[in-house]
């Protein structure tokens, strides 16, 4: 009986209106007592509060003194590479072609770049300085506390794409899974391969570069055996040249055990639920695919020191993360050609993110995910990514322990390609508040080759859950509108909503989905909170020569109650969206101009001067 109490909906999955919001604005965080409401005073004061806290992260006098001290990477037996053309390199999930890599027998700069850092770390902090010129790395770079570690203008850090590089560093030693490091994967705790630079605990740690010539090279599509590159590893028939049955993320792993041989004290019905989404049980090993067991093991509440993954699986890392940080800089570089998300900080506090250049388009390649963070400025950043550019999350299942992704703003940004410009999900369990984002150019550049599916979106569901509160947008400009073919949502048997009826995975310009991707969650216990938000002046256009500028501009689709799969009855009550206002907005000509919204399971939205399809809003609107 006692297990049964795994799969109980915690008290934070009952809590809705203001008794929760007062009870997770009061974790140890301070915030303005009008911070909270989300409807009273003006809540822009708080992004000005966040940004004067992020203050001491700029160029202070204190930064420059430290920065004297400089290390030259040339000092600690650095040396450059040499570039040749190999016949194959992916520069996209599905295109390719040859290129440049550093050349067979290059010498590899590990070693140099890890003795530098100490050096500096040792002294009290300063910069370590990487010159112009191309510089190999078989390894990750680690930064250490009081350490800036410095591209010049020209230098470019070309990444070994072999993965056994990536365990063969850490801090825990797993045997055949390699040398790994503490980490997280899509909103999971688990041991995986190192990110290419990475951090754990340290206070004050820079990465900085001069210009967008000061470049991270991940190489993530360049094969490492002839054939297969990280990007193969998503598993996708066509993405990186991909072949089905191969091993994958997606690929049932021999090496991933049956829960109950790990914990004899899950019932047959819980190990049914995690494994199959089914009490009663059901076939295959579908659930023993990396990117779902990870999931499962979390689910199953076992101990993070047993997600061991590595040598033998198919998880990429992402490619800068920093985990459990405070005082982190990210500044004036480009990364390029990342295993999975460009930028990962991790339950880090004090973060800023400026005048970068995020430029990946693989898989899952998102630009700026920070996770259980508290205090972000992201600031003046570019993205071309091959998914989402911004996505604030929280962890996932049961991996709540970092509390909530808070008190982030974002501003003065450009966003070319992804699949969402500002993403709040999908990983949000454990909430996400106070999230500001303004003066925002969604340019869709490349919006006849890899349009930007949608511009402000929510990703939660049944399994997701969290609360997401104080969500805050203004002045948007989308002069070349987002992608306008759907891509519609896949209820569940019993779902209210029929199939190929809701385009909510792209095509909406404002797009909150409660129900995001449901079939790919076997345990859907957990129903989402979302309230309290506003976005305000958000303008957009029809690119040259079209004249749909999306295919719907608003799409809320609250929680669907029907979803529930849990052990116990009766289902937890789930409340609609609630508390939206959407003003001064011209959203252009939607493609579906026979219905330009959509909506379900909504309280209280609010259009104000919204302007779809030449019709004007002016309306208080339920579903």
């Amino acid at each position: 009986m006692a297990s049964l109490q795994r799969l109980v909906l915690t008290r934070r999955n009952l809590l809705a209106g203001a008794a929760a919001s007062g009870a997770l604005l009061g974790r140890g965080t301070w915030a303005p007592s009008w911070a909270a409401t989300g409807s009273s005073g003006d809540p822009w004061r708080l992004a000005d509060a966040i940004v004067d806290h992020l203050a001491w992260l700029g160029d202070t006098p204190e930064r420059r003194r430290r920065e004297l001290r400089q290390f030259y990477l040339t000092s600690f037996g650095a040396a450059q590479c040499q570039l040749v053309e190999v016949p194959l390199i992916y520069t996209s999930s599905t295109t390719s072609g040859s290129g440049l890599a550093p050349a067979p027998g290059s010498p590899d700069n590990y070693a140099a770049f890890a003795a530098a850092i100490a050096a500096c770390h040792r002294a009290g902090g300063g910069r370590v300085i990487v010159p112009a010129g191309d510089w190999y790395c078989a390894g990750p770079i680690t930064l250490l506390s009081n350490v800036n570690f410095h591209l010049r203008s020209g230098a470019q850090i070309w990444f070994s794409p072999n993965p056994a590089d990536y365990a063969k560093y850490g801090p825990y030693d797993f045997g055949p899974n390699g040398k790994l490091v503490r980490s997280r994967w899509q909103g999971n705790d688990c041991y995986n391969f190192s990110p290419m630079v990475y951090a754990y605990g340290q206070h004050n740690i820079a990465l900085t570069g001069e210009d967008q010539t000061s470049i991270l090279n991940g190489q993530a599509g360049t094969p490492y055996d002839g054939t297969n590159a990280w990007w193969t590893w998503k598993g996708t028939v066509g993405t990186a040249g991909y072949v089905s049955g191969e091993p994958s993320e997606g690929t049932p792993n021999p090496l991933n055990l049956p829960l109950g041989q790990l914990d004899s004290s899950l019932s047959a019905a819980e190990i049914n639920l995690i494994e199959y989404g089914d009490p009663a049980g059901g076939t295959g090993n579908a659930y023993t695919a990396d990117s779902a067991y990870l999931p499962a093991l979390s689910e199953a509440q076992i101990p993070v020191s047993q997600r061991v993954f590595g040598i033998g699986h198919q998880l990429p890392p992402t490619m800068i993360e920093f985990f459990g940080c405070t005082g982190v800089l990210l500044q004036g570089y480009q990364v390029i050609n990342t295993p999975f998300w460009q930028h990962h900080p991790i339950a880090c506090r004090d973060v800023v993110i400026r005048g970068v250049y995020a430029n990946s388009l693989g898989p899952n390649n998102d630009g700026f995910d920070p996770e259980a963070c508290n205090y972000v400025l992201v600031e003046g950043v570019t993205f071309n990514t091959g998914d989402d550019c911004i996505a604030i999350k929280s962890g996932k299942n049961n991996d709540t322990e970092f509390g909530p992704a808070q008190n982030h703003v974002i501003r003065n940004c450009t966003m070319n390609s992804g699949h969402g410009g500002i993403t709040l999900g999908s990983e949000l369990a454990a909430d996400i508040q106070n999230i500001f984002a303004e003066n925002l150019a969604m340019q869709n550049q490349n919006y006849a080759t890899n349009p930007l599916n949608i511009a402000i979106r929510i990703k939660t569901n049944l399994n997701r859950g969290g609360l997401t509160q104080n969500f805050h947008v203004r002045n948007v400009s989308l002069p070349n509108g987002i992608n306008t073919t759907p891509s519609f949502y896949k209820p569940l048997p019993g779902s209210p909503i029929p199939a190929n009826t809701v385009s909510t995975n792209q095509g909406g310009i404002i797009t909150f989905d409660c129900d995001y991707s449901p079939g790919s969650d076997n345990v859907r216990v957990r129903p989402p909170v979302v309230k309290d938000i506003t976005i305000i002046n958000v303008n957009a256009a029809a690119p040259p020569g079209e004249t749909a500028s999306c295919y719907q501009a608003i799409i809320i689709q609250g929680p669907v109650a029907e979803d529930y799969d849990g052990l116990t009855l009766p289902p937890p009550t789930v409340v609609p969206v609630q508390n939206v206002t959407i003003a001064d907005c011209y959203f252009g000509t939607p493609a579906n101009a026979a219905q330009p919204y959509y909506l379900y399971n909504i309280q209280g939205l609010t259009l104000d001067n919204v302007t779809i399809g030449g019709t004007v809003y002016n309306s208080k609107l339920s579903a």
